[in-house]
């Protein structure tokens, strides 16, 4: 078989499903430690108040049917918006109270991703920084935060130059665009596909936090912030809904800026957490409060079956929930327009998501390159096709596999237009070889392909790869970091990992 027909023959192997069951009820005992995982994204009424959640049409989204990476991996973003999840107008006093200011954006400043083994034995919420810096095909160079935004006004103004009228079902496409966009965003930085999504209003965040009677934080030293409200001694306190917002939306005066806000939200969701676990939250007034707080405040894909995912993390215990950064190589980097940004190697950033499959502990090190695992020993035969554009690519990436003992046999370009992104095939998903190969390039994704024989493997490079092109960059320091990056990192810099367990609050800046 010629590498463009092999090409051409598996196009279909890589496309995503949208099929989903329907969520029916479930009663509180399987769904306390559902509610303690994702508190942080308003999943507080998973099986008891599901359908007074609003839904986003899931066939607009590309998203996944399963996990077949070993993970279930949710897309938590949050907003700032002047409406709740059901369209109503917030009143002046709540808008006041997010210290949001008066314009109207759609930026989304709060980013995580939830990643859930399949066998739901530990949960690790991975915080992406609103200024990480990375390459849109659509938008150009960016902020993070500004994907969202970026697709949404393209296609606004696309269905308005075709003679759509302003209204919600305009608004409602615009934002589709808009969510598609910032996932496809995710799966790039990451190397992950994205099975869930989830949106959640800050105004949800205050009821929240009110309902469960408060939430206990510990400050290294007092704060004093104009900006996000933030006023509090040192040490140990509970605080209610409106001073916690406050308390996570702080970044003025810290000596990491938004890292240090990313910490603040991550410890902040660990003593909820800690405390839905330690407790009751789901008798009486508290249950019908967290469920208010879901109906105003959160927005899911309409595909997610939570009774399975309540049942399924049933056992869940508080120190395996984890906090952690992705790792960024600066935070002072310098975007085109000179701009300030946070600059990442996205390999860095794949290698960082594979480990939390592979049991790794040591995840504080986020400003460090993820160490590599032992290779598999290289016996199959690898093909490698240039789909990019880019002239010579192939055999640029060709060497890189040479030098790391790998048997490469044709290179070539493949069919026009067949693959859009950069894959490893092999007989088998669970192929060590073509995974190490995966890894090698930068985080790859390793997708089945059925026409290939054991002994096989076929490396399709799209415009979107990032990797190594040369075996003298193949380590993955610096390699796909877009901007000028400032001053590197070290370990001392580095975000801690948090967890739910522990007796009390973590003391953070």
């Amino acid at each position: 078989m010629s590498a463009t027909s092999h090409h051409r023959n598996s196009r279909n192997s890589s496309s995503r499903s949208n099929v989903g069951p329907a969520v029916r009820q479930q009663g509180p005992p399987a769904v306390k430690a559902l509610i303690a995982l994702l508190s942080a994204i308003m999943l507080v009424v998973a099986g008891v108040g599901y359908f007074l959640i609003p839904k986003i049409d899931s066939p607009s989204i590309p998203l996944n049917a399963g996990s077949p990476d070993g993970a279930m991996d949710v897309l938590l973003v949050g907003n700032d918006s002047r409406t709740d999840a059901q369209g109503n107008p917030l009143t002046p006093e709540e808008i006041a109270m997010l210290h949001a200011g008066d314009e109207e954006a759609d930026n989304t400043d709060t980013i995580m991703v939830i990643r859930i083994p399949n066998d739901g034995s530990s949960a690790t919420a991975i915080s992406i920084p609103r200024d990480t810096y990375i390459h849109d095909d659509d938008i150009g160079n960016t902020k993070i935060n500004g994907v969202y935004s970026g697709h949404k006004a393209i296609e606004k103004e696309r269905l308005l130059a075709e003679g759509e009228k302003e209204g919600p079902s305009l608004e409602r496409k615009a934002k589709a665009a808009g969510q598609r966009g910032l996932i496809n965003a995710i799966s790039d930085l990451t190397g992950i596909s994205v099975d869930h999504y989830a949106e959640v209003g800050l105004v949800g965040f205050v009821l929240l936090t009110d309902a469960v009677g408060g939430v206990e934080v510990c400050l290294n030293a007092p704060v004093n912030d104009e900006f996000s409200g933030a006023n509090f001694p040192a040490g140990r306190q509970v605080l209610n809904g409106a001073q916690g917002l406050a308390f996570v939306r702080q970044r003025h005066g810290l000596p990491r800026g938004d890292l240090d806000r990313i910490v603040r939200q991550q410890a902040y969701m660990a003593s909820l957490v800690s405390k839905i676990l330690s407790t009751n939250m789901l008798q009486g007034g508290t249950l019908l409060k967290l469920q208010d707080a879901a109906k105003r405040s959160l927005t899911l894909d309409s595909n997610w079956d939570l009774s399975q995912l309540a049942v399924q993390m049933s056992n869940l215990t508080g120190g395996n929930v984890k906090f952690n950064t992705i790792p960024v190589t600066s935070i002072d980097g310098t975007g085109d327009n000179g701009e300030s940004v946070v600059t990442v190697d996205p390999r860095q950033v794949h290698k960082f998501f594979d480990q939390l499959l592979g049991g790794n502990e040591n995840l504080g090190s986020s400003t460090a390159a993820a160490t590599t695992s032992a290779q598999p020993a290289a016996t199959s035969t690898v093909t490698v096709l240039n789909a990019s554009g880019t002239t010579g690519l192939a055999t640029t990436v060709a060497s890189v596999l040479k030098s790391a003992g790998y048997t490469v046999g044709d290179t070539g370009n493949a069919e026009v237009g067949t693959y859009s992104q950069s894959q490893v095939l092999a007989p088998q998903e669970t192929n060590e070889e073509a995974a190490a190969i995966a890894q090698e390039l930068g985080g790859l994704p390793v997708v089945a392909d059925a026409t290939l024989t054991n002994g096989t493997i076929t490396v399709v490079l799209a415009a979107d790869y990032a990797g190594p092109t040369s075996a003298d960059d193949s380590s993955g320091s610096g390699a796909g970091v877009v901007g000028q990056e400032g001053t590197a990192m070290d370990k001392n810099s580095a975000s801690p990992t948090i967890d739910a367990g522990g007796n009390g609050p973590r003391c953070i800046n």
